[in-house]
């Protein structure tokens, strides 16, 4: 800037806090034509009687004093020093204790190996009512309370007391146990000797979908067997027979060794018990285990936690930095339910011509639809450790797209440990073609954003980041059309999972990804986008467990791995925008394997292609690929 701007500048504020109650308006000689339409909006001198904002700022710029809209101190969550206490709001009947739960981010040496079964697995039967002793119940049955959510209040209900064994001779031997924290799910434990079953807690308001678990034991002793079993699971298949293991965590290890969240259990079982009647059935999750140390504090999970507070330490971070923050703007889209903040990410470098910040195209990334799908959101983080870096390849993508980011949809069913639903005791992946702002709005807003942001915009794609409980490997779900007919149906909404595959072939499998669209999904983010017309619509699938794909195969993912999809899921991005790659990708698809071609791609293919690539020579390659790949 120039010395005479800078002597503007300091002349402005000594007149702004020496002659504020001048009669002359110092401002006025620097006022533009456009300044002085919205003169009253910027704390005119004009008229001391009329209301004033504090919302527009005046800035010297080109010579000029430019008006621009103040940006908002603190985001209702974004200062580092607001406690969490005063910011997540549960449903007023809910008990939460008052520990703040934290635990240290950290990625094993080596990729941790899935359990290899020894047919010697036991399945211990659930106990009959009465049996054993009850160390742990939440609240006697929070659902009993309320049919439905009525009103929410932060910080929750104050615990009126805690189950805990108090006259037995073993008391000293009894662990201890406690969910009633941030994406905690536990509903009651039952002791015989030193096995312990295991009930989870439905989510609220509804009678169904237990998967999610994530609990605190305490009172442990070190080298012990002990067993736990988890008895009301509902789906009949599940990773855990495929060699997935619990996660465990110790704050010992974590203090001593900086030992994170680990792979733990033996003699792993998931079966159908013997707890079904009227037509229900229910599965238990059995395993074995020993904790590390003596009176330690210990965490069992279904995968690595995720909470709404990570979310708000991630973002306040993100607008403390003042690199960041200029081309990453945090904004409230809406409120949930519960009146918890679901929050949008806008990113994308400001460019100084208005018609080039027009012609940018959108990219829409969303996540944590399902609040106990937690491997999404370290997928998302890695998207925006990328996005938001110092790279080239993070520059370019922020000059030439404008990311919207909702990097969780369904903060309420995350603070409440909820596996798939919302306070309204629905999936809100079923529910994106639904009116009812008022019962689902964080679907609403976000269908009205995309909306308004394909009106001003072309928007190139829309990824929905999910986890997968019953396949491993990572892989997409896309949109084709049912009507084969037209030339190439299918092939373009390929490209981009092909070059995922391409990115990370130890992990991403494009034989896994599916592009029908089902009646009963419908409702899917992914389907709905589609129709309103981003053909490049998508749901990325995560396994809780691992891969099954080269040098990884048989072993578990870790954090590092998931941030890594998220890397990559922009490297691919940076593919999928260079033409000639696309165009190599696309040959690909039509020749990797007659699993992935089927005969319908012949039908019209070289008039679509010769018109890529502009030369009947490709086209006869592309002709050849296909017959060489369908014999």
């Amino acid at each position: 800037m120039s010395e005479d701007s800078d002597k503007d500048k300091q002349h402005i504020e000594q007149i702004t806090s020496d002659d504020y109650n001048s009669d002359e308006d110092p401002f006025n000689p620097f006022l533009t034509e456009d300044l002085e339409r919205c003169a009253f909006y910027a704390d005119s001198f004009y008229d001391q009687l009329l209301p004033r904002t504090t919302q527009i700022l005046l800035e010297y710029n080109s010579g000029k004093w430019v008006p621009r809209l103040r940006e908002p101190r603190d985001l209702y969550g974004l200062s580092p020093a607001a406690g969490h206490l005063n910011l997540v709001r549960w449903p007023h009947e809910y008990e939460v204790i008052r520990e703040k739960i934290e635990h240290i981010e950290w990625v094993p040496p080596q990729p941790e190996p899935l359990y290899s079964p020894t047919c010697l697995e036991t399945e211990p039967l659930c106990t009959d009512p009465g049996e054993g002793a009850v160390v742990y119940l939440a609240d006697g049955g929070l659902t009993d309370k309320e049919s439905s959510f009525m009103y929410s209040r932060i910080g929750g209900s104050f615990p009126s007391k805690q189950v805990l064994p108090q006259s037995w001779d073993d008391w000293d031997n009894t662990l201890i146990f406690e969910a009633r924290f941030e994406s905690g799910n536990l509903q009651k434990v039952v002791k015989i000797d030193f096995e312990y079953q295991l009930t989870l807690r439905t989510d609220l308001y509804t009678n169904k979908h237990t998967q999610w678990y994530y609990f605190q034991v305490t009172n442990t002793q070190a080298g012990m067997p002990y067993r736990f079993t988890i008895v009301n699971f509902t789906k009949p298949t599940s990773l855990y027979n495929r060699g997935m293991r619990p996660l465990l965590y110790s704050e010992a290890e974590a203090k001593i060794h900086k030992v994170g969240w680990q792979r733990t259990g033996d003699e792993i079982k998931y079966y159908k018990n013997n707890l079904g009647q009227g037509g229900r059935q229910y599965f238990s999750l059995t395993w074995t285990f020993q904790f590390p140390h003596d009176r330690d504090t210990c965490y069992f999970a279904h995968c690595y936690p995720y909470t709404y507070s990570n979310l708000q330490d991630y973002l306040a971070n993100i607008a403390a930095d003042p690199r960041r923050s200029k081309f990453c703007k945090i904004r409230i889209l809406c409120h949930s339910l519960a009146r918890n903040i679901v929050y949008v990410l806008t990113i994308t470098n400001p460019l100084q011509d208005f018609q080039e910040e027009k012609r940018k195209a959108a990219v829409i990334v969303t996540a944590r639809v399902h609040p106990g799908e937690t491997n999404s959101s370290w997928v998302m983080k890695g998207f925006l450790d990328y996005i938001l870096g110092d790279s080239n390849n993070a520059q370019w993508l922020r000059d030439t797209f404008v990311f919207k980011v909702v990097p969780m949809l369904n903060p309420d069913g995350v603070i409440v440990g909820n596996y798939r639903c919302s306070l309204a005791g629905r999936d809100l992946n079923r529910n994106y073609k639904s009116d009812l702002k008022e019962s689902f709005p964080p679907i609403w807003c976000t269908r009205s954003m995309i909306k308004r942001m394909m009106g001003e915009r072309k928007v190139l794609l829309y990824c929905d980041l999910h986890g997968h409980s019953r396949k491993e490997n990572v892989f997409m779900y896309g949109c084709e059309k049912r009507d084969r007919q037209e030339e190439g149906a299918g092939l373009h909404q390929r490209v981009f999972p092909l070059i995922m595959s391409k990115r990370c072939p130890d992990k991403f499998s494009f034989q896994d990804c599916n592009f029908k669209i089902q009646k009963a999904r419908e409702g899917t983010g992914r389907i709905v986008m589609w129709k309103m017309g981003i053909s490049n619509s998508y749901t990325l699938e995560v396994t809780f467990c691992g891969s099954k794909l080269g040098s990884r195969h048989g072993t578990h993912f870790s954090t590092k791995d998931l941030e890594s999809i998220g890397h990559h899921f922009c490297g691919s991005l940076l593919d999928f925008c260079n033409k000639k790659k696309s165009k190599v990708m696309q040959i690909d698809i039509i020749s990797c394997s007659s699993n992935i071609c089927s005969n319908y791609v012949l039908k019209g293919i070289q008039s679509k292609y010769f018109l890529l690539f502009g030369s009947s020579e490709a086209v006869n390659f592309i002709v050849n690929s296909v017959c060489f790949s369908l014999v």
